[in-house]
């Protein structure tokens, strides 16, 4: 077995790309980023451990499209999340790159992983401009652009890392720890991807599948004399409410279960199940928009839903418009993508005995084309 790790940090939060979907979720084909930089890298060089270091609200997601890596909690720096990392490394090197550099060549690894006698083997480039620093002009031929993949004495770089000061990579702490520093020729095609402007860097890559995803939601809650009505996101106007963990607002959690059924995330009970009290008697309203956020982020745009609320009571014909300008608002889509149903079931089921109310949601979403952009 190789004496030989691969760490790929991309838990950051995507701020400086300005898009609602973060950079480490742009999808190639059906593959998300930080999967085809992993997979770029992993299957050029042999790793007895593949670490990927990522948002702790994504890591049961991202563990759906790989089972050969470990996924990691990030910190709330590169440099904690890094050490978050070498806690599951126990070979003699690591190889730390970033899932925002995509386009890691096998000439500039070869390059790397060709040093033997460092502590750390860092790729730069070369500056060809004039480089002012400060006031002063300053000779180009002393300044380095560092980029990763950076190759690492794992037992140096724990030691170098464990420190209170915040370095921007592995070689700026190893460097002041007093290891040796090798410098080997970087490539441009691995720039890494920070704004959205720099799109330019990845657009021979394939573009995001054209698919369309399809989820539907199901649900029904029993009625609670005396408690408050939230259906759709909006209070009605009737002395009683819904038997629930929640407010009870079967329409939106049957959208959720629509939005999460189409990206392939499961279902509410997961991620809000009804044993925690954080969720007691919460918003429902406040559910929907972390499940959006959550969807955004991870690379989905939603198209449109359909909501079908099943009820012999209350009678719904004077809400259903406050329904979808609330849900069209959290959902950050037009009025017209947005539709509520109000049917009775005909004095049948438990509908029909006046006992709850029954929700059937549709949804349909497609991956952000990041191409538009270019």
């Amino acid at each position: 077995m190789p004496d030989l790790s691969l760490v790929m940090l991309g838990a950051g939060s995507s701020s400086r790309f300005k898009s609602l979907v973060k950079k480490q979720w742009l999808r190639l084909g059906h593959t998300p980023l930080w999967l085809y930089a992993t997979n770029r890298i992993s299957q050029q060089v042999d790793f007895a451990k593949i670490i990927v270091v990522c948002a702790e609200d994504e890591i049961e997601y991202m563990k759906l499209f790989s089972d050969e890596i470990t996924f990691v909690k990030g910190g709330a720096t590169r440099q904690e999340s890094l050490m978050n990392a070498l806690l599951h490394v126990n070979t003699k090197k690591v190889l730390v790159s970033d899932v925002a550099r995509a386009c890691i060549s096998t000439d500039m690894l070869e390059r790397i992983l060709h040093v033997k006698n460092a502590d750390i083997v860092v790729p730069y480039l070369n500056v060809s401009d004039t480089v002012v620093y400060g006031e002063s002009t300053i000779n180009r031929d002393d300044v380095k652009l560092i980029q990763t993949p950076q190759l690492s004495i794992t037992k140096v770089l724990k030691e170098a890392l464990s420190s209170e000061i915040i370095y921007t990579d592995d070689s700026s702490a190893i460097k002041v720890h007093g290891g040796k520093v090798a410098y080997v020729l970087g490539s441009k095609e691995a720039q890494k991807l920070t704004f959205e402007n720099d799109l330019e860097i990845i657009s021979q890559l394939d573009a995001p599948s054209s698919d369309i995803f399809v989820g539907n939601g199901f649900d029904v809650h029993a009625f609670e004399e005396n408690k408050e009505m939230w259906l759709g996101g909006i209070k009605i106007d009737v002395p009683y409410g819904f038997k629930a963990h929640s407010d009870g607002d079967v329409a939106i959690h049957a959208l959720i279960d629509a939005l999460l059924g189409a990206i392939g995330a499961g279902d509410i009970g997961g991620l809000f199940p009804d044993t925690d009290n954080k969720y007691k008697d919460i918003d429902s309203k406040l559910l929907l928009e972390e499940v959006v956020k959550f969807i955004n982020n991870i690379g989905y745009e939603i198209i449109n839903c359909d909501i079908t609320i099943m009820a012999e009571k209350p009678k719904l014909m004077q809400y259903k418009l406050a329904m979808r300008k609330t849900i069209a608002n959290i959902l950050k889509k037009d009025l017209i993508h947005v539709n509520i149903k109000a049917t009775t079931t005909e004095k049948l089921g438990f509908v029909g005995r006046e006992e709850g109310v029954g929700v059937s949601a549709t949804t349909t979403l497609k991956y952000h084309n990041w191409k538009k952009v270019l």
